[in-house]
């Protein structure tokens, strides 16, 4: 056994661990069985801060059809309203201030590449989950439920797996950022690795969640070729460990395993940030949902989002947070619109497409109405049934 595996065993195992876990999860009955219970969170010290510090930021009230998207939640506490927090953030943008953004992602990012996003009643992951049999849904990402029982993720994985879909308008919005010299960093929860694919760079990303560039043994991480491994998922056969034969998987982050080294960039990119921008999530997975609060007091925040989430759901915002509720890929062109930006990125999008040898699709931007989504992530284009798999 090599050191660098046996070191990167002992840092699997030590006593101090920050993992993933999720709140839906966390709230299910005891009915679940033996894989419905969550292995404890670790909170991390760095996330603590106290969000009672949160002023009145004087916002004004949604428009009409905002209000109708809001509607939903009028049994919920109170939702922050969208309130044209675009035009104040792109002030901002503009005079130069905001020369550090950290950019926080989720699933709905990219939804218009037709991948589906997880919540979304009728169309997203979890709701398109009888075929495989699991107890709910969130055991498909369940480490110790994988364990048990591989096939229901190696299944699903056929159809997560990289290379059907392309990256969309908000990739490339955020690729633009990093060419405009902005992009301090961007945390992403996603596994889908169009961030890659549309030219960010990699000391630019923080895949919190893990990705399938890269395979290991679930027990004892031995690494495994990444190839290899797609090769047998792909063939309906189970890949083993070379070294204390136990099942191999992508490195997708599960439920109850330690988030990747990379993520604790966080500790320095988020107090030096001076804009956070956040897109196409729910927050509701943790530790990575309360890493939006963990910017400056000062520091404005941005949420592009089909509805309000997090510590956008409380009135009154804080000072310095704006909300934009609808359509993500509209919104994101609109925002491109008002910086100046659109004709670059077009540009940015051919240039890329074409060095890769693929045609290129760059949406119209009447492109989605947004009319009948219900899920607080951008909404699905297609179900998982429908996505095309390699």
């Amino acid at each position: 056994m090599s050191k660098s595996n046996e070191d990167k065993r002992s840092l699997r195992c030590a006593a101090v661990r920050t993992t993933r876990s999720s709140r839906s999860a966390e709230s299910q009955d005891s009915g679940l069985g033996q894989y419905g219970k969550q292995r404890k969170k670790h909170s991390d010290s760095a996330l603590a801060q106290d969000l009672c510090q949160m002023s009145v930021s004087g916002q004004e009230g949604a428009t009409s059809s905002e209000e109708k998207q809001l509607g939903q939640h009028q049994n919920s506490p109170a939702v922050a309203k969208s309130t044209g927090g675009l035009a104040s953030v792109v002030r901002l943008m503009k005079l130069g201030r905001c020369k550090n953004v950290v950019v926080v992602t989720g699933a709905g990012i990219s939804t218009a590449s037709g991948i589906p996003d997880f919540r979304t009643p009728g169309t997203g992951l979890y709701a398109n989950l009888e075929a495989y049999n699991v107890p709910y849904p969130e055991a498909i990402f369940n480490v110790d439920y994988f364990s048990n029982d591989p096939q229901p993720f190696f299944s699903l994985a056929k159809v997560l797996y990289p290379g059907s879909h392309r990256p969309n308008y908000i990739h490339y919005f955020i690729r633009m950022l990093h060419h405009k010299g902005l992009l301090l960093r961007m945390y992403t929860q996603n596994i889908d690795g169009l961030e890659k694919l549309c030219g960010i760079p990699d000391d630019k990303l923080v895949e919190a969640h893990g990705s399938f560039a890269t395979a290991s043994c679930h027990l004892c991480y031995t690494p495994y070729p990444a190839e290899e491994a797609k090769r047998a998922i792909m063939n309906g056969d189970t890949p083993s460990c070379t070294f204390c034969t136990a099942t191999v998987k992508p490195d997708v982050v599960f439920f109850g395993e330690d988030l990747p080294q990379k993520y604790f960039l966080h500790t320095k990119d988020f107090p030096k940030a001076d804009l956070l921008i956040i897109m196409g999530t729910s927050l509701q997975i943790e530790p990575f949902a309360s890493l939006v609060n963990t910017v400056r007091s000062k520091v404005p925040r941005l949420l592009l989002n089909r509805h309000a989430v997090g510590p956008f759901q409380r009135l009154p915002l804080r000072r310095g947070d704006h909300v934009e509720l609808g359509d993500l890929e509209n919104t994101v062109r609109r925002f491109a619109e008002m910086l100046g930006w659109s004709d670059d990125i077009v540009e940015l999008m051919k240039s890329q497409e074409q060095e890769q040898h693929i045609p290129t699709l760059v949406r119209s931007t009447t492109a989605g109405s947004g009319e009948d989504e219900s899920d607080s992530e951008t909404d699905s284009k297609c179900s998982v049934s429908s996505c095309p798999s390699n």
